[in-house]
């Protein structure tokens, strides 16, 4: 659980020109700093570089380095294009938070204006006989770092913005937050689970419409407590705010200077976003798998493969249906709607099973994967029936082959067995 700046400052470091831009301040810094090594390093030294020396040097990098950068980011543009079209729009996000990617970007601009910014300094001479010197070793330095990054960079193109590259991240993303979930599994408030609320309880509706990104509940519960209040959050990360569906219920003693603090911990957006929302990835990943199984595309194998990692991630939620009464609640005047199994599987299965349902290969592994979900018991069993004879309603009243729906029909009914 993250409050709402330490979010955004999250967020403005997995951009690409925040990275690009502190490369770049230091590249200038570093050649700048060679101009005052006349006045700090020792005399008497017997290294001599020549100004006509350095400067060649600095001419090929600056050249060689400003195509080099333009090439990279014409990779990055088609890596992302191919991305859109085999994979899905929501999980370009991911790759353009890829580190190894902002990395080699910000160090071949960096070293392009280092390079920029030596030649420019040299032609003023503003370099005595010991800055030439720390200016050679500081290019020397440079050149190592751009051979390291290009040997990166070449090995990470191998799989950069491919399905399976695109398709782990979105894994990764979705485990990340439905681990901070289940650590935090009403995001710190107490359980909300009758959805009753107290009579004459006033409504907070966002200022604009869009989806909610962030919910930062220590404020909410810092507001709370400064003026005595109880909050009823209505909408969690992932939810769809509009005019008829508020943020929260807050008691109706608050005023409207309260009302603007609470409606300040919910950041809304125009595009759901991966951290604080697990359902999300689920529904990215099914997305991929819906393309994958279009006509168009015609790959189920990449269907199977996403529901092998639905299984694996919704493994990791604990069997105990009652999780959010083992965890520690931090912020007392706050109540959290707490995330539900069944919504987890509402998000990823569904969409499979329907565009899959003539696919005698997805609807095994369907089957397979609700029968291994079942196996851990408690809320997961009645879950995985549930979806296991939808799945197989699906698949029968498309399929032409009585031997494919009398297959199907002996693994759903071992689940019920």
């Amino acid at each position: 659980m993250i409050s709402k700046w330490q979010w955004v400052l999250a967020r403005l470091t997995r951009m690409l020109w925040v990275r690009a831009s502190l490369f770049a301040l230091l590249a200038v810094f570093a050649a700048l700093l060679a101009s005052v090594a006349d006045r700090v390093m020792p005399e008497g030294l017997q290294i001599s570089i020549g100004g006509d020396s350095v400067e060649t040097i600095l001419n090929i990098l600056a050249s060689s380095m400003l195509t080099v950068t333009t090439f990279s980011l014409t990779v990055m543009v088609s890596a992302y294009a191919a991305a859109t079209t085999s994979v899905t729009p929501r999980a370009i996000r991911l790759l353009m938070q890829d580190t190894t990617t902002q990395n080699v970007l910000a160090t071949f601009l960096g070293s392009f204006l280092f390079s920029l910014v030596g030649i420019i300094a040299l032609s003023t001479e503003i370099y005595g006989e010991r800055g030439r010197i720390v200016l050679f070793a500081f290019t020397l330095l440079v050149i190592l770092i751009i051979v390291i990054t290009m040997l990166r960079w070449i090995d990470h193109l191998s799989s950069f913005g491919r399905v399976g590259d695109t398709t782990d991240r979105v894994e990764q993303a979705t485990l990340k937050a439905l681990a901070d979930r289940i650590d935090n599994p009403c995001v710190g408030g107490r359980p909300w689970l009758d959805g009753k609320l107290p009579e004459g309880w006033v409504p907070l509706y966002a200022d604009s419409i869009g989806y909610v990104q962030h919910l930062d509940v220590e404020e909410i519960s810092d507001c709370a407590k400064e003026h005595d209040l109880q909050v009823y959050v209505n909408s969690l990360p992932g939810s769809f705010v509009h005019e008829s569906r508020p943020l929260a219920w807050v008691d109706p003693k608050a005023d409207s200077a309260q009302f603007d603090v609470l409606r300040a911990a919910f950041t809304v957006g125009k595009t759901r976003s991966f951290d604080q929302d697990p359902r999300f990835g689920l529904a990215v990943l099914a997305e991929i798998a819906s393309r994958a199984l279009s006509p168009s595309m015609n790959d189920p194998g990449t269907a199977i493969d996403v529901i092998g990692r639905a299984v694996r991630i919704l493994s990791h939620w604990p069997v105990d249906s009652e999780i959010h009464q083992s965890k520690e609640v931090s912020c007392q005047r706050v109540w959290v709607p707490a995330l539900q199994l069944e919504e987890l599987f509402d998000d990823v299965f569904p969409p499979i099973a329907r565009d899959g349902a003539s696919l005698i290969e997805v609807q095994l592994r369907l089957q397979k994967a609700f029968q291994a979900l079942a196996e851990r018991g408690g809320q997961f069993r009645p879950v995985a029936v549930r979806h296991a004879q939808v799945a197989f309603r699906r698949a029968e009243a498309v399929m032409v082959l009585d031997d494919d729906v009398a297959l199907l029909r002996e693994l759903a009914g071992k689940l019920q067995s």
